[in-house]
């Protein structure tokens, strides 16, 4: 007969238990466990039984990974949170949409440029969605750059430009980095001279620190990577996985029904 889990390690801790704990007999009443004898029983038990061992590396696995989804969830289903809330990103789409798509990208990311299209089609096909585009430059120096050129932007362009100057930006084959950014900028017709001014304020740097605080929190190390429906999707997955959550949360207020 298989012990569970939760027998096997009774066993194991009851029998220590026992051991420290039971009456001992009067003549032994003044003498401490046997420390020694206890290891060994324990000892002895793990080694005929070590699959216990690997059961509880597994449960403590689960738990830990239970642990981080409820952690993702309290910011997710917040809709107080600054990855909903703050002055520093970036929001297109419809302002007031009845479902948020945020999105944390690098301009050098081949997969956010990939991933582009999904996000456009999401907003060419849905006039309810709010998308809000968290800067996450982490694959160069040349990306921290181009980051700050869009977040200075922002005092300049109103969404639409902003998002025109997202789209091009992606769209840029090669590296990109400060030239490439001011080149679309100065196309688009940005003044330069604020837009240097705006790129020193410690409200850019702010943003950037934001951006990573609240990465690490949901556990996002790569781009891109989208909250959408409350629900975290790593990678560029498709418009099918996008518009399937948001379609549920239009339909039960979960990214599945």
């Amino acid at each position: 007969m298989t012990l569970s889990l939760s027998a096997r390690l009774f066993g194991a801790s009851a029998v220590a238990a026992f051991l420290t704990f039971a009456p001992l007999a009067p003549a032994q009443a003044q003498t401490a466990p046997d420390k020694s004898a206890i290891e060994a029983i324990v000892k002895d038990y793990l080694l005929k039984n070590p699959e216990v061992i690997q059961e509880a590396m597994v449960e403590l696995e689960r738990r830990q990974r239970d642990a981080e989804a409820q952690a993702v969830r309290r910011i997710t289903a917040d809709p107080k949170s600054p990855l909903y809330t703050s002055e520093h990103h970036t929001v297109v789409g419809n302002p007031n949409g009845d479902v948020t798509l945020v999105e944390f990208f690098d301009f050098n990311c081949g997969f956010c440029k990939k991933g582009l299209a999904d996000v456009q089609k999401v907003l060419d096909t849905d006039k309810n969605v709010r998308v809000i585009l968290k800067e996450f430059p982490i694959l160069s120096p040349g990306s921290r750059d181009a980051s700050v050129v869009a977040l200075a932007l922002r005092e300049q362009f109103d969404r639409e430009k902003l998002w025109k100057f997202h789209v091009t930006l992606l769209n840029n084959r090669g590296s990109v980095a400060k030239e490439q950014a001011l080149g679309v900028a100065k196309d688009m017709g940005a003044d330069l001279k604020k837009l240097e001014i705006a790129m020193a304020s410690p409200g850019i740097q702010l943003a950037l620190e934001e951006s990573k605080l609240l990465a690490d929190a949901l556990g996002v190390n790569g781009t891109p990577s989208y909250v959408v429906a409350e629900d975290l999707v790593v990678g560029a997955r498709g418009y099918g996985e996008l518009q399937k959550r948001i379609a549920a949360w239009r339909q039960c207020k979960k990214a599945e029904c």
